[in-house]
């Protein structure tokens, strides 16, 4: 199996707590970043997510920290969908600091919003494949 798809971020000082830290919501600011490159990586655009009428949601989200983010520090910040059927599906990442240190986790489940009905779709996988010009960077499909 091949590595994850992820995207690398520098930490900047105003994204930093009064001890130096990473600040909290930029974790997830990070992780959403990397979600939504992994899904322009896979072609799917935004834009045509809202044409079809649909839009991811995050339904529920871990954060597990294991060492501090400071400024300056290189993040890779990697993203893994995965489907287990029905109207959700879940995200795993992790970011990583320059020397392989694991920083922290992010588990998330997510569904694709129907912007009209304001309920989930079934079968989100089919509708990110239908628009995906590379299913596999979504985890869709064979390898």
């Amino acid at each position: 199996m091949s590595d994850p798809f992820s995207v690398t971020v520098t930490v900047r000082g105003y994204e930093t707590d009064s001890q130096g830290h990473l600040n909290t919501s930029v974790y997830m600011q990070y992780a959403e970043h990397a979600r939504w490159a992994c899904l322009e990586a896979a072609g799917v655009r935004q834009s045509a997510l809202l044409e079809k009428g649909v839009g991811p949601v995050n339904l529920e989200t871990n954060l597990r920290f294991h060492r501090e983010l400071r400024a300056g520090d290189e993040v890779r910040v990697s993203c893994a969908f995965s489907w287990e059927g029905g109207k959700t599906f879940r995200v795993e990442q992790r970011l990583t600091k320059a020397d392989g240190t694991p920083a922290a986790d992010v588990t998330s489940v997510g569904g694709l919003l129907d912007l009209h009905t304001r309920r989930l779709v079934s079968d989100p996988a089919a509708h990110f494949e239908a628009l995906a010009a590379d299913m596999h960077v979504l985890g869709i499909g064979g390898v």
